[in-house]
Parts: C-alpha cells; structure tokens; sequence
C-alpha cells in the first residue's frame, strides 16, 4: 500500500489520465501507476518538487556517447568507457548521456529488443551503476517504438496477452497523407499475425514498430522501464521521439494534445520521486514546437536546442553571425525549473528541420553544398503529399568546419573550438559528443560497411590508439581536448554561466557573436564574444557598458582590459570571455 498519496497529487493525475483515458476508470488506473513507478512498498515525497533553478548548476555539463565508442578487443566495453571517462573527462564533465544500451537488432540500438537488460556486448547492469556513482548518467527512453525482432512483437504476431493490444495498426486505405515524419520508408508494414494479416505502423523503420499508447498498458509497462532505470543509477530520463507518441489517422500524428499530457504525468512522477530526475525531451522539430515541450513548466525539464548546430555551423562557415544572433535574440530564457541543453553534435546528423523559417535556403544550400565538398552527406525526409527536403547533414561536426563557403584556410582548428566555446557561453547545460570532445575524422569506412549515413559519425575508437594520440601533444586528438578541457574548466567556475543565468544577445557585427550573461545574484558578469571569421575583428567598449572601476579580465587568456583603448580585438576565430570576476 502507498500511505502517501497527497490529495494534489491524486488530482493532478486523475486530470491527466481523464485526458489521456477519458473512456477508463481513473481511479484504478491512478493505484496501477502509483505500482508501477513506486513498487514494493517504495513510496513518494509527501510534497512534489516545486519549480526552481536548484537542479543544475555551471559545473554542469555532459558527454555523449555509444557504450562501444570505445575499444579494445579485450575488456568489455562499458569498462572502457568508465576508464576513459574518470581518465579524460573527470573535471570537465560533470554528466554522461550513454546511448542506448540495451540488446537491439538496428539503428544503433534505438530498435530494442529487450527494455530491461544491458547489452551483453557493452557490460551488463553492475556496469552501469559503477559509471552512474561517478556521473549523472542520462539512459534513453525509446518509448515510441520496438524492435520488430523482439519479445514484444513476436508476442504480438502471436496473439499473446498483453502484447496484442501493444501496437499501433491502421490500414492503407486510411487517409495518412498529413502524417509528419522524418523518414521516406512506406509508414506502413504489412505483417502476419495469428488472426490473418496486420498493417502496422513504422514512423521511423520497418524494423522499429510503433506502440499505441490508447492502450494503458503500455504506459504502464515505459513507467515500470523508467523505475528500473532509476533503481540502477539513472538520474536523467531521455524521452527519445517523443513527439510521435500518440497516432490518430488522418492528423498529423505528431505533437498531440495526448503526447502532451502524458509528457505532464511523467513529470509529476518525477516530481514526487525521491530520487532527482530530470526529464529531456527530443524532439527535433522547428522552434515553437521544441519550446511547446517545456509546457508551462510542467512537462520537460530541458529540451535540446535543435537550431543550434546547423545555425553555429551556418556562423562559421559563412563567417557572418547575422542568423544565429538573430534566432538567439528571439528566444525565450528557458521557464524557472527548466532548462536548454545545448550542443552541436549528436550520433545523429545535423538537422536542417530546426532551421525551417530561421535559415533561409539559398543559405541552407550554401552549407549542403560546403559539407558535401569536404566528404560529408546528406539524409532526405518525405514530406507530406509527396516529394523529399534535406532532412539532416552527416559528418563529425569536427570535419564540417575544415572550410569556409570560400574554401579551406589555415583556420580549422581554431574555427571549431569556436563553435564549441558558443556552445559553452550560452544560457542553458552544454553537451558535447565524444566525436567533437577527439576531433574525430568522418568514418566513411563504416559508412560504406554498414549502408547508413549516419554512421561517417559514429567512429569506434581502438583505445590504445587514441590513448596514444591523446597523449602526443603535437595530435589533433590532443590539442583539441587540452583546449576545451581549458574552456570546460574555467567556464565551471563562474556564476553567470549558470543554466539559469541572466542572458542577453548583443547587437554586434556580424562578425563577432556575443552574449552577455549575469549571475542569479548579478554580481558577476561575462561578455562572451566569439569571432566566427576568419578576420580580425573589434569590439567597441562602447558595445559592452563594461563598468568603471572595476578590473577586467579575459578568462580564457588571463589578460588584463585596458579600458583606454576603445575597443577589444578578437583574432580570427577567437573567443574572449570578459568578466570583473576573473
């Protein structure tokens, strides 16, 4: 029996399930919930978790990985990664976004075949808990679909309780024309189950089925997944495509009112767990949709800024700022008790979507055009009635800023650790992938072995190799993570990079990005200002409101402002964090 059990609480979710369910019994489903997430005889706080900026701090950050980036032949590769993480990233990183790790049969382990084991190729579960004691470990939800090789379906195609009410099924004669997805495979998959043929719904693959969550039951069983997750160490909750979730033909069958609330019972859970969870939505949709998943700061506690990638990547490339400071000075500062995860690069590509209405598309075509000249690819989406839009690009984020629209320079370093150090200076938690923390080259070997795009950025590193590389300071692999590492270290130390804290874009050249950031309790602030060309650049004194009598200082750099000069030079590519708490 669960003794707590607040009247708010009750309320809150018997709403959302008369919403969500409005043709069962809520009160029933209110006891099965509270069994499913607080099993044996655990119980919730007496009080949720009120809104607040308490969940994340400026030592915050995270690292994104497979749990096979990393290899030797020799050890398992979940032990690997804890060496390399406590021997690389101790200090920088604070948190660590582990793909996922579950036995799959496809798409790099978001088919899974079985929800509560740890693949026995990575480890198994005491793995994951020694990485968890050490880190914030994020693990993925991939509630939308399964595996259609795993137990769940094969359940299904055989009529077995309760697998048989556990997929979403329509049929071709359906008007599905409006349907959003980011795939040009046929949405539907013909099957053989004990009661004849079954059309059964694939957003992503034919390999990955989708789920109907009309039926509770499978609500149920992701809250059961999320609570084993939990008990083994997981503190931040990746709600993977979750804006497929709920399907009704003839709509769009994305961003649903039901998708919605039950993003909203999730997180009431979340806030009556003893535990701390964080929820992170993905959803890599333009803006308004994206920030609609913070609801009214009851649903998500962070979401993923999509436009930043493909938009750093555009201010780089082109050298001009113009769209980036544009988008940046048009966005919200995230709701108290929610927060932007910010990064440029993932194991998927960079998506073009988010920038729909942002970048326009000569522009988009200008880096298409530049990403396919160094090596890089592109991935198509089916658009709704026909006809296909570039839906990401494919390449390292590292190989992407080897050159300008103009060609190659000098300057490719240094124009990638800017694009990271944007990432840095922003408001929100910054992520980076392993592949942008090792400088990794496009991985077109894999590409060609595997068929996939998406695999030029999903190197697995031999690591002896890349210890040794690491370990020369003369490798790209070395310069690169001693630089960010730097960055990383003393970007920890200063309130105004708090999540949270005050931002504001400044109305600079093109040029030059800046933001300038205060501390919660406004006594420290930092103009970070980045060059994204390959010129030099000022900017004016005048631009900054840099107040007198107090010091000055470049954090990155150590060096003093001379506050007679009229302006602040930026070398090409050079980042400058000024501050009057260095």
């Amino acid at each position: 029996m669960h003794t707590v059990k607040t009247r708010t609480f009750t309320t809150r979710l018997t709403t959302l399930l008369k919403t969500i369910y409005p043709d069962q019994d809520a009160s029933l489903l209110v006891d099965k919930i509270m069994d499913a997430f607080w099993p044996e005889n655990q119980q919730p706080r007496k009080r949720g978790r009120l809104p607040s900026n308490n969940l994340w701090t400026e030592r915050d950050a995270l690292l994104i990985t497979y749990g096979n980036s990393i290899l030797d032949g020799a050890h398992k590769p979940l032990d690997l990664m804890h060496d390399f993480l406590l021997r690389r990233m101790k200090g920088l990183v604070n948190g660590v976004h582990i793909l996922p790790f579950f036995p799959f049969t496809s798409d790099d382990g978001f088919a899974v075949s079985d929800f509560r084991a740890v693949n026995p190729q990575l480890g198994d579960w005491p793995d994951i808990n020694r990485i968890s004691e050490d880190f914030h470990l994020m693990s993925d939800l991939v509630l939308n679909h399964v595996s259609s090789q795993g137990a769940w379906f094969n359940s299904y195609r055989q009529g077995q309780s309760p697998f048989d009410g556990f997929f979403f099924e329509a049929s071709p004669k359906d008007d599905l024309s409006s349907v959003v997805r980011p795939r040009t495979t046929p949405l539907l998959q013909e099957v053989e189950t004990v009661d004849g043929p079954r059309h059964v719904w694939c957003t992503f693959s034919h390999d990955q089925i989708d789920l109907d969550f009309r039926n509770p039951e499978v609500l149920l069983e992701f809250l059961r997944i999320i609570r084993l997750h939990v008990d083994n160490g997981v503190r931040i909750i990746r709600l993977d495509a979750v804006a497929f979730l709920w399907k009704e033909v003839g709509t769009s069958s994305i961003h649903l009112p039901q998708t919605h609330a039950i993003v909203q019972l999730m997180r009431l859970l979340c806030d009556y767990a003893v535990e701390t969870i964080i929820l992170l939505t993905e959803t890599n949709v333009p803006k308004a949709e994206n920030l609609s998943y913070f609801g009214n700061r009851n649903e998500a506690h962070a979401i993923y800024n999509f436009p930043l990638p493909p938009l750093i990547l555009h201010a780089v490339m082109s050298g001009s700022a113009q769209y980036l400071r544009r988008w940046q000075s048009g966005m919200p500062p995230a709701q108290l008790g929610c927060a932007y995860l910010n990064f440029t690069a993932s194991h998927d590509g960079i998506g073009m979507r988010p920038v729909e209405g942002i970048l326009p598309e000569p522009e988009q075509a200008k880096m298409i055009k530049t990403i396919k000249d160094i090596g890089g690819l592109v991935s198509m989406r089916a658009l709704p009635g026909g006809g296909e839009a570039p839906y990401e690009i494919n390449t390292t984020f590292y190989e992407a800023t080897g050159q300008t629209f103009s060609g190659a320079d000098a300057y490719h370093l240094d124009r990638f650790l800017c694009s990271q150090t944007i990432v840095m200076s922003l408001e929100g938690i910054p992520a980076f992938y392993i592949h942008s923390m090792l400088a990794t080259p496009n991985d077109h070997a894999q590409v060609e072995r595997r068929g996939m795009n998406r695999a030029i950025n999903r190197h697995r590193w031999d690591y002896p190799r890349l210890n040794a590389l690491l370990d020369d300071p003369t490798s790209v692999q070395a310069r690169v993570l001693a630089a960010l590492s730097h960055r990383l270290q003393v970007r920890s130390k200063q309130p105004a990079f708090h999540p949270n804290a005050t931002q504001f874009t400044m109305p600079l050249d093109n040029a030059v990005f800046g933001v300038w950031r205060q501390s919660l309790d406004r006594h420290q602030s930092i103009f970070a200002l980045h060059n994204v060309s390959n010129q030099p650049a000022q900017v004016p004194h005048m631009s900054m409101n840099l107040i007198d009598d107090e010091p000055w200082v470049d954090l990155l750099t150590g060096e003093q402002i001379d506050m007679m000069q009229e302006a602040i030079t930026l070398a090409p590519y050079q980042c400058r964090w000024i501050t009057n708490r260095g």
